[in-house]
C-alpha cells in the first residue's frame, strides 16, 4: 500500500491548492527533541512576518526512533509533511540542528549545532567509545556523503571553530559562517527578566534556587547520582531554598516522558520544580543562584551567563581536552558526596565560559537571519532582526494533581 502524502504548499501541483502564492519553501529537519527545540525556538522565528516563505516540518527517520519527538513537532502547530515526502521534494532552505538524514533531503542546507558548540565534549563517540578513534566534532564523516558535501552553510558560534573545520573537513571551509551562539544571546537578553521567571517558579525573593542541570547517559549527572534531587530537598532547609531539575531530553525520549515523571513524582510532590524538556530550561537558570551540573551544553551555559556552577557528576576520562567542559572543569568545583551538601554551596566561583562559547556576542540573530535569507536568495526585511526574550518557565505538576 502507498504510503500518503499530505496535501500541501510542496510538489508539482501546489498551485492548485495553495492561498498565498510564490513563495519559498524551508524545511525544518526534527532528527530528535534537541535539535527541533534549537530550531522553534531560536531559528525559524527569524523568518516570522514574511509572506514570501512557508516553512514546513518533518521528522527525519532518526526522529522515529525516539520518543516524544513526533509529539513536540506536531504541538508547533505547523504542516507536517512525512519523511517520504519530504525527500521527494526540493526545497529552498533546509535548516537543520544535526547532521543526521541530511543526505537524503534535496535543498541549500543550512547546519546549526543544537547545543553548545559545534566541537565535541566528548573525546570518543558514544556508540565505539573508547574504541573509536578521538575527534574534535565538525568531522568529515558527518559532513560529507558520497563525496558530496551536505551542507551549503555551517553556523559556526567562534572563530575556533575554524580551525578545527580546516583539520578535519577543508573542502567546507568556504561554507562556514560564524555567527555566534542564538542560545547563549537570548540568554543574556533575558537576564533582566530574572525576577518575571522565579515569580513564574514560585520561587520568593528571599529563597535561594538550586538546580541540577543533568545531560543524557550513565556518566551524567542524572545517570551517576540519581538520588541527587531527594537528598537536596532533604538537606536544604525549605525555608529558604527551592530545587529544581534540568534533564537533557534524550532522557525523557530514551526512559519516556511518564518513567521520569514517575521517578520524580514524590519529589514534585515535595517541591521540586522539574522543568519539561521543550522549553522552560533557561529561563530557569536565569532564575538560578546556584547549578549542579556536569559536562553538558545546560551546565556551560548557566556558566557561560555567570551562574556559580559546581560539578555533580563528570567523566574525566571522555572529555576532551580543550572543549567547553573542560574549560568549566578548571575553574568549578567538584561536589563530594560524602559531605553534607549546604556547606559545599558557600563561596562557589564563576567560571569565565562565555568568552570560550561565542566569539560574536549579541549577533546571533541577525547573523543567522542574513544567511538564511541570502541561501533562499530573498532580499532580508527591512525590520532589523531581533534577539527574542524567553517565555516564563512552566514546570510540570505533581501527577496526582493533574
Amino acid at each position: 500500500m502507498r504510503e500518503h502524502w499530505i496535501r500541501g504548499p510542496v510538489g508539482l501541483d501546489a498551485d492548485k491548492r495553495v492561498t498565498v502564492a510564490g513563495c519559498r519553501t524551508v524545511l525544518v529537519v526534527v532528527p530528535y527533541l534537541a535539535a527541533g527545540t534549537r530550531l522553534v525556538s531560536d531559528v525559524i522565528p527569524l523568518l516570522r512576518n514574511d509572506s514570501r516563505v512557508q516553512v514546513v516540518f518533518s521528522v527525519s527517520e532518526t526522529g522515529r526512533l525516539w520518543h516524544g519527538t513526533e509529539e513536540f513537532v506536531r504541538r508547533q502547530g505547523g504542516l507536517v509533511i512525512p519523511w517520504h515526502q519530504a525527500v521527494e521534494n526540493e526545497f529552498d532552505l533546509v535548516l537543520a540542528a544535526g547532521h543526521n538524514d541530511l543526505d537524503q533531503v534535496h535543498g541549500r542546507v543550512l547546519l546549526l549545532p543544537h547545543g553548545a558548540s559545534s566541537l565535541a565534549s566528548r573525546k570518543f563517540g558514544r556508540h565505539a567509545g573508547k574504541a573509536s578513534t578521538p575527534h574534535r566534532g565538525l568531522s568529515r564523516e558527518s559532513l560529507v556523503r558520497r563525496g558530496r558535501l551536505l551542507p551549503s552553510a555551517i553556523a559556526l558560534t567562534h572563530e575556533d571553530e575554524i580551525a578545527a573545520l580546516r583539520e578535519s573537513c577543508p573542502e567546507a571551509l568556504d561554507t562556514a559562517v560564524v555567527v555566534g551562539d542564538v542560545c547563549l544571546d537570548r540568554m543574556v537578553a533575558s537576564t533582566p527578566r530574572r525576577a518575571d521567571y522565579r515569580r513564574a517558579l514560585g520561587v520568593a525573593d528571599d529563597q535561594r534556587l538550586v538546580t541540577i542541570s543533568s545531560t543524557w547517559s550513565r556518566d551524567s549527572a542524572f545517570g551517576t547520582w540519581f538520588e541527587l534531587c531527594g537528598r537536596l530537598l532533604d538537606e536544604l532547609p525549605r525555608r529558604d531554598h527551592r530545587v529544581a531539575a534540568i534533564l537533557h531530553p534524550n532522557i525523557w525520549a530514551v526512559h519516556g516522558a511518564w518513567q521520569v515523571r514517575a521517578w520524580l513524582d514524590d519529589h514534585v510532590a515535595a517541591g521540586l520544580l522539574l522543568i519539561p524538556p521543550d522549553e522552560g530550561w533557561r529561563a530557569t537558570t536565569i532564575a538560578s543562584d546556584l547549578v549542579l551540573g556536569d559536562h553538558g551544553s545546560t551546565t556551560q551555559y548557566a556558566a557561560a551567563i555567570g551562574k556559580p556552577v559546581l560539578l555533580a557528576a563528570f567523566p574525566d576520562d571522555n572529555v576532551r581536552e580543550g572543549s567547553l567542559a573542560d574549560v568549566l572543569a578548571r575553574t568549578a568545583p567538584r561536589v563530594d558526596p560524602d559531605r553534607p551538601l549546604l556547606p559545599q554551596f558557600r563561596s562557589v566561583e564563576r567560571a569565565a565560559v562565555a568568552e570560550a562559547l561565542s566569539s560574536r556576542p549579541g549577533e546571533a540573530s541577525r547573523a543567522l537571519r542574513t544567511t538564511m535569507y541570502r541561501l533562499l536568495d530573498l532580499p532580508e526585511p527591512a525590520v532589523p532582526a531581533r534577539t527574542a526574550l524567553l517565555p516564563l518557565p512552566v514546570p510540570l505538576r505533581h501527577q496526582d494533581a493533574a
